[in-house]
Order: structure tokens, then C-alpha cells, then sequence
């Protein structure tokens, strides 16, 4: 049994297309089709079924996936163990982020990157639910997500910041003047939030019914860039948390208000399978993250955005004062 033929298996359950396997592991697909039959006949075990078409794996070939998966995870450890010995960190740290936290995770990764620059990161946009999977398979290494999960299991986290919520509405909206604004009031404005399949929605309605409401938003999307481009017209307001704000900002038009503190809020942290040894890429990013204060950072600029414009003096006021 050859890492080639197992890298190969890992592509195809993957890409779920022979030809595409093959382009993704640079190799032509009469390599790799002959490899995995050669693998088959290793093993003694059927691992694909085959049709017209790719058709999926066996409940064997699943079982054999699984493996590989750990194998070649193992592999990547072990070259970066050596990097270490060398000095020099190397290779890929595969990182996840649920959407809502991948607009902060750059504060991460670019002092990671900075103190090791031979390293790479491959960062993926990932659901809660499929982070908890890649974790349990192997295929990323950390991750960034959020800690109150009940099916988080089988990991080691370490707390980042917690999730602050702001209503973001036009500037001559009904509600931009307050300090704080209710979740009840909020619920019956124009809105715009992530869809229900998202884990911050689920955790919006879960404070909206703790409220009384039910947001029924106009527009639902499942990125936080297309929210921010239907926003931006003015004819919609939402709930944000706080960290978009180090990528987005405030568009032009908009202001924040601070929204009613929730009696739970959320965690967000950066989790690792818990398994040893501990994969020398995500143990350093996790050394990194020991030495910084994202809560603070987030919360500076979170105070940044709530202060209030300094009063602009009429010129005629500014030629009697002179």
C-alpha cells in the first residue's frame, strides 16, 4: 500500500468524479483508476462502486476513507515535526471558520504567518455542523467556531471573544437614535439576516423568542457579504455581531445601536481535535493566539463605532467665535 494510492481514494470520495480526481492530484485517470483497483486488490475489499459513473464508495471503501484520511494526517504531522527540528515551520495549516467568525479570523492567521513564513494556511468557510466532521476526519487541523455547541465533542478550545450583537439601520430609521434597542422592537423592522440553517441565526430567534418576537426577515442569505450588500441600499436593517464590524465596518448611510444584552452569549473560540500528538501547525497557531487579545481588539472597535460623530459648527458660529 503506497500514500499515492490512499491520496488518490481521499480525491475521488472528494471530488466524486474520476476525471476530476485525476486533475486534482495531477496524475491522468488511467493512473489513478489503476491505482485504487491496485489498492483494492491489496486490501481484498471492494472500495468503489462503478457504474456508467463514480457511484460512491462501499461501506468498506467508507471505513478505508476514514483511515486514509488519519493516515495522511499523520503524515503531514510528521513532516512537520521534522520541519520543526530544522527550524524552520513548514507546510499547510487547514483551518475552518464558521462565516460569522471568518471576518476576524485574519487576526489570527497573518501573525501566525508572520512568525512563520514558510508556513501556508488554507482557510475554508464552514458550517458549525461540517467543522465538527473535517475535525473528526482529519481534513482541517483548528478551527474557528462556536464553543457553546452541543456537538462539539472531542476537542480542545481555547476561548477568543464573546459575541456582541448591534442592530445596524439606516440613519433616519425609527430606532437609530437609541442607545440600546430592544429584540421586541427590532422584530418588526424591514430585515435582513442570515438564513435558518446558520448557527448565529438559530441563536438571533432563540433571543428573539426569550424576547416575546419572531423576526420574519425580507431577506434571508447565508453569507455576510451579500447581508452587508442588501443592507447597504437602506431599505433594510439586522442584527450583526460585532466582529464584521473588523471587516465591514458601517456602510455609508448606516449606524449601529447596541442591542439588549442576551442572558446566555455565545463564545467563540478556536478549537483542535484532542488527540495526541497535537498537530505541530495547530499547536503553533494556538501558541500565537495565547499572545494576543481579540476580545479587546473587538470590543475597541466596537466603542469606536458606538461613539458619537463630534456636532459639525455652523460656519456662521465659527465666524462669531474667531
Amino acid at each position: 500500500m503506497l500514500l499515492r494510492q490512499l491520496e488518490y481514494l481521499v480525491a475521488l470520495a472528494r471530488e466524486r468524479h474520476f476525471a476530476r480526481a485525476a486533475a486534482a492530484c495531477h496524475v491522468s485517470q488511467p493512473s489513478l483508476s489503476a491505482a485504487i483497483r491496485k489498492l483494492e486488490r491489496e486490501l481484498g475489499v471492494p472500495l468503489v462502486r462503478r457504474g456508467r459513473r463514480f457511484a460512491g464508495l462501499t461501506p468498506e471503501g467508507d471505513r478505508v476513507l476514514l483511515w486514509a484520511h488519519r493516515i495522511l494526517a499523520e503524515c503531514d504531522g510528521l513532516r512537520d515535526d521534522l520541519s520543526v527540528m530544522r527550524e524552520s515551520l513548514s507546510g499547510t495549516l487547514r483551518m475552518g471558520a464558521i462565516p460569522t467568525a471568518l471576518t476576524a479570523a485574519s487576526l489570527l492567521t497573518t501573525p501566525f504567518c508572520e512568525r512563520h513564513p514558510h508556513a501556508r494556511v488554507s482557510l475554508s468557510s464552514l458550517s458549525s455542523r461540517e467543522i465538527n466532521r473535517q475535525l473528526a476526519d482529519f481534513e482541517i487541523d483548528v478551527a474557528m467556531t462556536y464553543l457553546d455547541d452541543d456537538e462539539l465533542g472531542g476537542v480542545r478550545a481555547s476561548p477568543l471573544y464573546e459575541e456582541r450583537y448591534l442592530l445596524l439601520t439606516p440613519d433616519d430609521g425609527t430606532l437609530a437614535g437609541r442607545d440600546v434597542a430592544r429584540w421586541a422592537e427590532v422584530a418588526a423592522l424591514p430585515l435582513c439576516l442570515l438564513a435558518p440553517e446558520m448557527r448565529n441565526r438559530r441563536i438571533l430567534d432563540g433571543i428573539f423568542h426569550a424576547a416575546g418576537a419572531v423576526a420574519v426577515p425580507a431577506i434571508e442569505t447565508d453569507t455576510v457579504s451579500a447581508l452587508y450588500a442588501h443592507v447597504a441600499t437602506h431599505r433594510w436593517s439586522s442584527v450583526i455581531a460585532h466582529a464584521w464590524l473588523y471587516m465591514f465596518g458601517v456602510p455609508d448611510g448606516m449606524r449601529v445601536v447596541r442591542m439588549e444584552q442576551p442572558a446566555q452569549v455565545p463564545r467563540v473560540g478556536l478549537v483542535v481535535a484532542d488527540r495526541s500528538p497535537e498537530p505541530v501547525l495547530a499547536g503553533a497557531l494556538l501558541e500565537i493566539t495565547r499572545g494576543l487579545d481579540l476580545r479587546d481588539t473587538l470590543d475597541r472597535l466596537l466603542r469606536d463605532h458606538l461613539a458619537p460623530l463630534p456636532t459639525a459648527v455652523p460656519p456662521q458660529a465659527r465666524t462669531e467665535n474667531s
